[in-house]
């Protein structure tokens, strides 16, 4: 088929899918293997690409995101995702040699460990913020993440804490169990409404604040969970202490999971979720919402 017989089909298809949604539409565009070999060149569509929002690095309105950033509708993985891929960081040189050395210096050698923790159980009716502190099951339940946290044993490198009031007292509570461990407070991982989920929950209408929360929950992705600088020596293990909303959309985002599954998954409070990320890009989950070591009768999740 001529390339542009396969384009015209390929927009009749996307005008079904836009008018009906039906999954025979979505079928019908990737038939045809010209189509397919077209799927990450723009596409003139002037209804389709409305039904779409990224909030993440992605291609443009238009085009199909088979080969752009971000989570892709073919299901590959972007290496480049955290922007940090050495071959795209050096200058081009005329002969491919003379690129060793640059590339070489901006590969990282370490592995990033990051264990996200839940909050503990708090007054969920309190009028501020500072209210709504820890009950004494979240502080019990905080005391059995460090225990744990202590006995895994491992060279914790810092302890990173929402500033929220049940976060930072979660903290401080597991950086006693951990002596000499640096603890940083940071607004940008504070709860919120990280992007509208998929499958809407009529219960879950936070309204514009997704406009808010979003960009700074984004914001807060990409500053903490990207592989480790070219000069990071040794494997590094950091505590993250926030909020349910933050880890279930981070993960999704590490993984390249659509975003918007984040409202899927659920996590016990003072739950552990432990990422890794090599020093190839490659992330991979070692744990989501580990909860043994907190006792039956402790477990929470509201």
């Amino acid at each position: 088929m001529p390339v542009g017989a396969g384009k015209k089909a390929l927009l009749a298809s996307l005008g079904l899918l836009a008018s009906t949604g039906t999954a025979a539409a979505i079928a019908s565009i990737w038939k045809n293997d010209d189509v397919v070999a077209q799927c990450a060149q723009p596409v003139e569509v002037a209804n389709a690409s409305t039904n779409f929002v990224h909030l993440y690095p992605g291609p443009p309105p238009g085009a199909i995101p088979c080969d752009g950033p971000g989570p892709s509708s073919c299901g590959r993985w972007d290496q480049n995702w955290d922007r940090r891929e050495p071959a795209n960081l050096i200058r081009p040189k005329a002969k491919p040699d003379a690129r060793e050395p640059d590339l070489a210096a901006a590969t990282p050698k370490a592995t990033r460990n990051l264990f996200f923790i839940r909050h503990g159980h708090y007054v969920v009716d309190g009028i501020s913020d500072e209210c709504r502190m820890l009950t004494e099951l979240g502080r019990a339940q905080a005391q059995n993440t460090g225990k744990r946290l202590r006995d895994l044993n491992f060279p914790w490198t810092k302890l990173i804490h929402s500033s929220m009031c049940r976060a930072r007292e979660t903290a401080q509570i597991i950086a006693s169990s951990l002596p000499g461990v640096e603890l940083e407070s940071t607004d940008l991982i504070r709860e919120g409404a990280p992007i509208p989920p998929e499958p809407p929950v009529a219960s879950w209408r936070p309204g514009a604040q997704y406009f808010e929360d979003g960009a700074r929950i984004e914001a807060a992705f990409r500053r903490f969970i990207h592989r480790a600088d070219p000069d990071q020596e040794k494997d590094s293990y950091e505590i993250i202490v926030c909020h349910a909303n933050v880890i279930r959309y981070f993960v999704c985002r590490a993984l390249q999971l659509p975003p918007e599954a984040w409202l899927r998954m659920s996590l016990h409070h003072s739950s552990i979720t432990w990422l890794t990320i090599r020093p190839n890009g490659r992330v991979s989950l070692r744990t989501f919402g580990d909860s043994g070591h907190i006792p039956p009768n402790q477990l929470t999740t509201s």
